[in-house]
This record gives C-alpha cells, structure tokens and sequence, in this order.
C-alpha cells in the first residue's frame, strides 16, 4: 500500500512522507499497520462477517467420560462459528433431560433416541426440547456371559437364567442368585433391565448389581481372568468390547421375546434384532438434543448438529484409546481434534453449511 502510494504522490511531498515514515519507524510504541484488504488475502471470519455464534455462550453436558468425544467434536464446530464454548457438565440423564427442558444447558449429543425417550418427555417433550439429527447410529445393548460358560452349558437365552442351577453358576456372593452387573441408577437402561426382570420372571433367580458401572465392570473383568463365570449388562459403543469381544471371550444371550417399557412406544423383534441375536433393547440411535430456546435462535448451529455424523467404530477405537489410559479431558480434546484432522474436508463441509444457513436467515 506505502509502495502505491509513493507512486501517485508529486515529488514535492515525497521528502515529508519519507520523513514522516522515519519517525514511526523509530516509535517503538507504533503499531504495525495490518493490510486488511490486499488482494492475496484470504478472506476469513473477521473479513466476511460469516461468525453466526459470536456474543453466543453453549454449555454442552454429557453422562460419562466415554460419550464426551462426540461432545468435543461438535464443540469445536461450535468454536469454530464463532460460539464461546463453557465447561461441559458431566450430568445422570435424567438430570440432564430436566437441565435442558429448564435452559441450564444448552445440547447433549448422546440422547438415545428410544432408550432416553422417558426423559425426553418428562423434562416437557417437544414443546422445550428438539431432537436433532443422528450423531452415531446403530448403538446396540444387551445381556452378555463369558464364552465359557456358554459353550459348556449351551447357555443362549437370559430366560434359561430362571433355572436356578444355571443361575447359581453366576452366584459371586453366596445367595444361590445370578449376579448381574447392570446399570446406574437413573440410566435409561436401568428402567429396561428392571422392566426385563418382571417380563422374563427373573427375580427370583437374578440380582441386579448396580452402583457404579465402570468400577463394577472392573470387577467383572477381574473375574473373567480369574476363570470365573461373567454375567453383564454392555452397550455399544464402549471400550468394553475390545477387552471383552462377542464371539470371543464373552457371547450375547438372546431374550425369550421383545417385551419393552411402554414408553419406548411400538416395537417388533426386528427393532431389537442385531448380529442375529434378539438382544431385547432397541438398535438405536444417538442423538443430539438442544434446549428449545436455542434451538430457534441459533440457526448455524443447528445445521451442525444436524450435519455431524460419526461412525460407531470411530468412537469405539476412541474408547480403546481412553481404557489404555488416555482417559483425560484433556486427552479426549486432543482425540477429537486428530479425528477432525483425519476427516477434515467433511468437517470444513459442515462448518461451511452451517454458515450458509446463517447467511440464508438474516
């Protein structure tokens, strides 16, 4: 720019300009002047105006350390259209579904669509909340036992459970019952396990061991290399089938027939059907849900939770790479970056769309 102008100043102006220059150049308090309009430039957020969530603060949540990946990845589609992101809230899902309805936090990305569908409509359904797009599909739970075990009793069904010379196989503390490493209070998956209890006349033979997951499992784990009999509650995905793989070390029982909470709404055995084993749960989908509020206000973002889409076995390797201990926050950021790294011209995709649909609702 100082070269063009040079060229169209008469000569007579020359020397003061050049004095002039002189003395800003000995100013160590100047500033450098930037070129915000050369014609090399390219051209970025700051020049194009294309930032759709600046001034615009997101409190993503998310239920466990193993489904923050996804959150991160969306989070830095976030970031990058301008949005200031705060610290996700690590929540139960029933809280979680209550916190969104009430504007405490803004998205989850690990909504499962059937299974969460109680929560989605006590925390006020539709009228507060929306359901957006399919963050990973084709998540899959299920009863599973050591192989073992398996093969030497053609054990196959949970229902062969209510016998109880089969169930005392699995008895870890004395009472003559199969204990069954299950879910969380407040999960959704506990609802289903309780609700299979009563349809597959299990009580009597079963018990529901429940608490924390991941330090139950571990000790379910430790059990399998024990040589012990092993009877779980697992999801996909999850580091879980890496260390303990279906058709492998453990294998999955089928149910009896598909008997579900009301809530789930209509199911067949084909909806609950995966790898040819009837797993009693619903072959879902994960999903992102978004306060209602938000929802309507922040059109760009909403094109990205409905463009991001992450392959199950994606997440699962990530998973592995949690359970051989980078298992950080930290060190799921940095996860969630190598895969944006990895797929990076489908993400410049959605970041691209999410800003022509800003562009498109002024």
């Amino acid at each position: 720019m100082m070269k063009e102008l040079f060229s169209r100043t008469p000569a007579a102006l020359l020397s003061g300009l050049l004095l002039l220059t002189g003395l800003a150049a000995c100013d160590n308090t100047a500033e450098t002047p930037t070129d915000a309009g050369g014609a090399d430039e390219t051209p970025t957020e700051s020049t194009t105006g294309a930032a759709p969530g600046e001034g615009v603060s997101v409190t993503p949540a998310y239920n466990v350390l193993e489904e923050l990946f996804q959150t991160e990845v969306i989070n830095i589609g976030l970031e990058q259209l301008g949005y200031t992101l705060e610290s996700p809230k690590e929540l139960e899902p029933s809280t979680m579904h209550v916190d969104l309805a009430n504007g405490g936090i803004d998205y989850i990305a690990m909504h499962w669509e059937r299974l969460h569908n109680d929560f989605f409509e006590n925390s006020g359904g539709d009228e507060q909340l929306e359901r957006v797009g399919v963050v990973v599909p084709d998540v899959l739970q299920g009863y599973a036992i050591d192989k073992a075990t398996a093969d030497e009793y053609n054990i196959t069904s949970l229902d062969q459970l209510t016998d109880p010379e089969i169930a005392a196989l699995f008895d870890t503390d004395g009472d003559g019952r199969a204990n069954m490493t299950g879910c969380n209070p407040g999960w959704g998956c506990e609802l289903v396990i309780e609700h299979h209890f009563d349809a597959y006349s299990l009580r009597d033979t079963v018990q529901h061991d429940q608490g924390q997951y991941f330090a139950l499992i571990a000790d379910t784990i430790t059990r399998f290399e024990q040589g012990d009999p092993i009877l779980y509650y697992t999801w996909t995905p999850l580091w879980l089938g890496g260390v303990l793989a279906p058709g492998e070390e453990v294998e999955w029982l089928a149910v009896p027939y598909t008997d579900l909470p009301e809530a789930q709404g209509e199911v067949s055995e084909e909806d609950t059907t995966a790898q040819g084993v009837n797993l009693g749960f619903v072959v879902d989908r994960m999903r992102v849900v978004a306060n209602q509020e938000f929802y309507d206000n922040n059109p760009a973002a909403v094109q990205l939770f409905e463009l991001v889409t992450i392959p199950i076995d994606a997440v699962s390797a990530q998973n592995q790479r949690m359970q051989d201990g980078e298992d950080s926050p930290e060190d799921i950021r940095r996860h969630a970056e190598e895969w944006i790294a990895e797929n990076q011209d489908l993400f410049d995709s959605w970041i691209e769309e999410a800003r022509a649909v800003e562009s498109a609702s002024r």
